[in-house]
């Protein structure tokens, strides 16, 4: 009797309709596939996409991989765990110490000469430079290039 109501309600597409909100109830989070420590950047290989049960408290992590590939772990991350959104951040363009070339753009005119970054920044961020033929502290915009924008445009 049970087999048979069961292959009556298989026939009328029941069991289909009521799998389907479990699958809707589940999202497709990245997750590292290895623990990386602070300061590594996440690479494309590095991570996978895993299935978790939908709630709430999922909304504080990163949704997508594109979100997570080529930024910088701020903390550890657990192999197989969502990533906080938190626990992620740009990498640095310029380290401290480094050469950068540095350039000024007005008009028509540019002008370029190199410096010696004297702390680390990320792109947008202003940071000092000591200019290496004069001396001359300047500050100026890390450009997406790794290259630090001085003067007025």
């Amino acid at each position: 009797m049970r087999a048979a109501f069961l292959a009556a309600m298989l026939a009328l597409g029941w069991a289909a309709a009521s799998a389907a909100p479990a699958a809707a109830q589940s999202r497709l989070l990245p997750v590292p596939t290895v623990t990386v420590y602070p300061g590594d950047v996440l690479g494309p290989g590095e991570v996978v996409d895993r299935a978790f049960r939908s709630s709430a408290s999922l909304q504080s992590f990163a949704a997508d991989r594109f979100e997570v590939v080529g930024k910088v772990a701020r903390r550890t991350l657990v192999a197989g765990q969502p990533i906080p959104l938190g626990a992620l951040g740009e990498p640095q363009l310029v380290a401290r110490g480094a050469s950068v070339q540095v350039v000024f753009r007005e008009g028509g005119l540019v002008i370029t000469a190199y410096g010696s970054a004297l702390e680390p920044g990320r792109a947008g961020d202003v940071i000092r430079v000591r200019n290496l033929d004069s001396g001359t502290i300047i500050n100026g915009i890390v450009q997406p290039d790794g290259s630090v924008r001085v003067g007025a445009g």
